[in-house]
């Protein structure tokens, strides 16, 4: 180790409860911006994951113009063989045909307007939750078979039970007159009301002969294996499309923009206190640093009376600082990383937040995920943040003239 290093860690403690008081506000900071960070990114990757599950997939295949005008019309051509050829060609069953309209459902009592997804019953469940949350009865015993499964809400609403039949209304593709009796097979419930009210899933190929769709659909649904790989997804999925075909295939930030306006907003308000909490960091390590610099102003000045220049004073000042950043740097993430791990395992809740976890389908216990990103991001933005709060203090030293520093008592 140098004699400038040794020196160093000696200035910094010359004063131990100064040092340690400064270290553990750095160190408390860096915690907590793990802590918060993981827990924030966790969040939103669930959030998104969630929403996405409910039908909306990665990418979805569709014909352009349908994804702003969603007019019954702008079909997407024999949809069943081209979704079997993606599965094909990308290895996965994570593949789904849709068609969707809008009809009127009639019980014997009462009548609303709905919409209607005509669904694969083999390949729905690998990218829709819904399946999953079926509370009563089952979900489809075959493509072509008349059954429905409707919402809890909507059960609710048209007095309808397991077994009862409801008369579908609505316009075929070509503009004619549709309408179809099908038999209530299973109630889901999904926790959003508007969900549960508003939705209704029958077999994709009892759709097709309701609607007239003569094998076509609205959408196909993929899903990739990781967030993280949506882009070559989309890249692989427009490639494999017919030859000449005009499909179009967007991604979830353009099929469900509100969740990353929501996730957006939440950043730059979370961000703008993690800022704050740094700058307030640093204003002590200034202070720390400034009282020491001034308590030493009589040692300076003989220093550089001797012929030390004041530049190698200014950086012995910030290789001080730079250790005690140091140490607070790794003390901190190694303290939050084992604060977030815990969380992780034993799950976190915030009292009030259940109106926003029931809106983007989230547990209502959260846990945090520790990532490289989360793990050191924050710790560095303070220890950069630090530095600089020790410049003003390091600068003071070619302000120093030796004669009056050595008058100072």
């Amino acid at each position: 180790m140098s004699i400038v290093l040794r020196l160093a860690w000696r200035n910094l403690w010359r004063q131990p409860r100064r040092t340690w008081l400064t270290t553990g506000a750095m160190v408390f900071s860096n915690v907590l911006l793990v802590f918060m960070m993981s827990f924030q990114f966790g969040m939103y990757d669930l959030m998104i994951e969630n929403t996405l599950k409910i039908f909306t997939g990665h990418v979805q295949v569709q014909a352009p113009g349908y994804l702003d005008d969603k007019k019954m019309r702008q079909t997407v051509a024999d949809i069943v063989p081209l979704a079997d050829s993606l599965r094909t060609g990308l290895k996965s069953n994570k593949v789904a045909a849709r068609g969707i309209t809008f009809a009127l459902a009639s019980s014997e009592e009462r009548s609303y307007g709905i919409m209607i997804y005509g669904v694969e019953p083999g390949f729905e469940p690998e990218v829709s939750t819904v399946p999953g949350l079926i509370i009563e009865g089952e979900y489809f015993s075959g493509i072509a078979a008349a059954e429905i499964v409707v919402g809890s809400v909507l059960a609710r609403n048209l007095k309808v039970g397991l077994g009862d039949e409801i008369t579908l209304l609505g316009s075929g593709v070509d503009g004619s007159f549709a309408a179809a009796v099908a038999t209530v097979k299973g109630i889901f419930e999904s926790g959003v009301v508007d969900l549960d009210r508003n939705i209704a899933e029958i077999p994709l190929q009892f759709f097709d002969d309701t609607f007239y769709m003569q094998g076509a659909g609205h959408q196909i649904s993929i899903f990739a294996a990781d967030l993280n790989d949506v882009g070559d997804l989309q890249i692989d999925v427009q490639k494999m499309l017919p030859a000449g075909s005009n499909l179009v295939v967007p991604d979830w930030n353009l099929l469900q923009p509100g969740v990353r306006q929501a996730i957006q907003a939440d950043m730059s308000s979370a961000f703008f206190m993690y800022f704050v909490l740094v700058i307030l960091v640093s204003f002590s390590v200034l202070n720390t640093q400034l009282m020491s610099v001034l308590e030493r102003t009589h040692e300076f000045g003989i220093v550089m009376a001797l012929g030390l220049r004041p530049g190698r004073l200014g950086r012995l000042v910030l290789i001080e600082t730079a250790l005690m950043g140091l140490m607070g740097m790794l003390l901190g993430m190694l303290a939050g990383a084992v604060v977030t791990l815990w969380v992780a395992q034993v799950g976190f809740s915030i009292p009030g937040m259940d109106e926003m976890a029931v809106q983007f389908n989230l547990p209502a216990t959260m846990h945090p995920s520790l990532t490289l990103f989360s793990l050191t991001t924050g710790p560095a933005v303070v220890f950069v943040f630090t530095i600089l709060a020790a410049c003003y203090p390091a600068l003071r030293m070619h302000w120093q003239k030796p004669v009056e520093a050595m008058r100072a008592v």
